[in-house]
């Protein structure tokens, strides 16, 4: 069993190959970092699975390597886009649709979308929630939660004005 390798060790004889060979897959600098820390984390986890401790170095690099197809997995399925540059797609509700609205209309309308924008949306305007408590509590990064916001908002704006419309 792998038990008897001591972390802080482990941590100093293999965070800079791991951080080279995950900037050589990353092409970045915090992405790299990320990728790095997340291997040990795996470790701290599952490393009392190994049970041949001279494979270590093997298991840190495959482990790596397996995150990073993981977050190039996720960020072709849910890519994000920087709320700054998604403005022009943000919708605008008039002021005479916003006084049609009651709260319950627009609770049943955030119960319509999907999961993964509810949360965040949920999180965001009705427990004021910062961008980075939402990526915190949800266990995603920043970029994710901007982007679920902007994409949540826009369903719920096509929710609301079929209200409206009904």
């Amino acid at each position: 069993m792998a038990e008897g390798l001591d972390f802080d060790k482990l941590v100093a004889d293999y965070y800079a190959p791991l951080y080279q060979f995950a900037m050589s897959l990353t092409r970045d600098e915090a992405e790299a970092c990320d990728l790095t820390q997340e291997t040990f984390c795996v470790w701290a986890k599952k490393g009392h699975q190994l049970r041949d401790a001279t494979k270590v170095k093997t298991w840190l690099f495959t482990t790596l390597h397996r995150e990073f197809l993981g977050s190039r997995r996720r960020q072709t399925r849910f890519p994000h886009t920087d709320l700054e540059s998604a403005t022009e797609e943000l919708p605008t509700i008039s002021p005479t649709n916003v006084n049609q609205l009651d709260s319950a209309q627009l609770l049943d309308a955030l119960a319509k979308l999907d999961e993964i924008y509810r949360a965040p949306v949920a999180l965001f305007y009705l427990q004021d929630y910062s961008y980075n408590e939402i990526a915190e509590v949800l266990e995603i990064p920043l970029g994710t939660v901007k982007s679920r916001l902007t994409r949540g908002l826009a369903r719920l704006y096509q929710l609301l004005n079929e209200k409206i419309k009904l």
